[in-house]
């Protein structure tokens, strides 16, 4: 059983070690999060102060999956931290899962509540990008996303080569703009 819940700028602080355990395994598998190898456990304290800070200031809002002994094996972060003519919109950043939780429905899980807190908080319209030609962006596409376009040498990968990125983008059903 999997339970997908928030946490607080404590919680985040208390849970480094888990959540630096599954952003460094994603890295290591060779997922494009924003990190280039070596990836320790400084670089990812670092991230995960900064995302606990912004959740301090209600700017982001991290949602966790744990699992029956409540590690964390999963997680995704909604953005809302943005300018004042965008009040509507969110984005979508850092869904990742543990590789030895993967195929079990956690992402499409931690997408559901997240689209679910975005409607909460009036949030009808999220973006995202992901990794072009990664298994990441052939899973938006079956969660209904669309694409709005690639961008060529966007990114590296965590072993330094480049790599394009694929902008999504989703309407979300209750407070979307009327005839969408």
């Amino acid at each position: 059983m999997v339970t997908i819940t928030s946490l607080h700028h404590d919680d985040i602080l208390l849970r480094l070690h888990s959540l630096n355990a599954l952003l460094i395994d994603c890295v290591e598998g060779g997922a494009s999060v924003s990190f280039v190898l070596p990836m320790g456990e400084d670089k990812a304290r670092v991230f995960w102060e900064g995302v606990a800070a912004s959740v301090a200031r209600d700017g982001r809002q991290l949602l966790v999956a744990l699992d029956d002994q409540q590690h964390i094996i999963g997680c995704v972060i909604l953005v809302t931290d943005l300018p004042e003519n965008q009040p509507h919109r969110a984005e979508v950043a850092k869904l990742l899962v543990h590789s030895r939780a993967r195929r079990g429905g956690i992402a499409r899980a931690l997408m559901a509540r997240l689209e679910q807190e975005a409607r909460a908080q009036g949030r009808w319209l999220l973006v995202l990008d992901t990794a072009s030609g990664s298994g990441a962006e052939q899973f938006y596409r079956r969660c209904g996303w669309q694409q709005a376009g690639v961008i060529p040498d966007y990114a590296l990968m965590p072993d330094g080569a480049r790599c394009s990125t694929t902008l999504f983008w989703k309407h979300l059903a209750a407070g979307s703009p009327p005839g969408r």
